[in-house]
C-alpha cells in the first residue's frame, strides 16, 4: 500500500507562485509513476504533470514552462512548482501513485492511478 498526503495549497494572486509537496509512505515499488492532477467543480480531472521513476517527466500544455515535478533522492516526496500562476489554475490539485512501468517502459500518462491523496486547494486570484 502507498499513502499520499499533499500540501502547499493557497490562495495566491495572478503573477504568483506556489511549491506543492506530496509526502509518500509505503512500499516505493509501488510508487514508479507518481502524477499531480487538478480538478475543479464540474470538469473533469487533469493531468497536470507526471515523473517516472528515473526522473523522465510530462506536462499538459497548459502549464509547460510554468510548472516544474520533481522528487526527492528517495522518491519519498513529490513537489510541484507552480510560477506564473493563473486564475485558470484555480483547482484541487492531487498527488497520485502507481506501478506503470514495464521493462523499463512507463505509461505515467494515465486518468486512472491505484493511489490518491486527500487533494491541497489552489486558488489564484486575477
Amino acid at each position: 500500500q502507498v499513502q499520499l498526503v499533499e500540501s502547499g495549497g493557497d490562495s495566491v494572486q495572478a503573477g504568483g507562485s506556489l511549491r506543492l509537496s506530496c509526502t509518500a509512505s509505503g512500499y516505493p515499488y509501488l510508487r514508479s509513476c507518481m502524477t499531480w492532477f487538478r480538478q475543479t467543480p464540474g470538469k473533469e480531472r487533469e493531468v497536470v504533470a507526471t515523473i517516472e521513476r528515473l526522473g523522465v517527466t510530462k506536462y499538459a500544455d497548459s502549464v509547460k514552462g510554468r510548472f516544474t515535478v520533481s522528487q526527492d533522492n528517495a522518491r519519498d516526496s513529490l513537489f510541484l512548482q507552480m510560477n506564473s500562476l493563473k486564475p485558470e489554475d484555480t483547482a484541487m490539485y492531487y498527488c497520485a501513485a502507481g506501478v506503470y512501468c514495464t521493462k523499463g517502459v512507463c505509461s505515467c500518462w494515465r486518468q486512472e492511478y491505484e493511489f490518491w491523496g486527500a487533494g491541497t486547494q489552489v486558488t489564484v486570484s486575477s
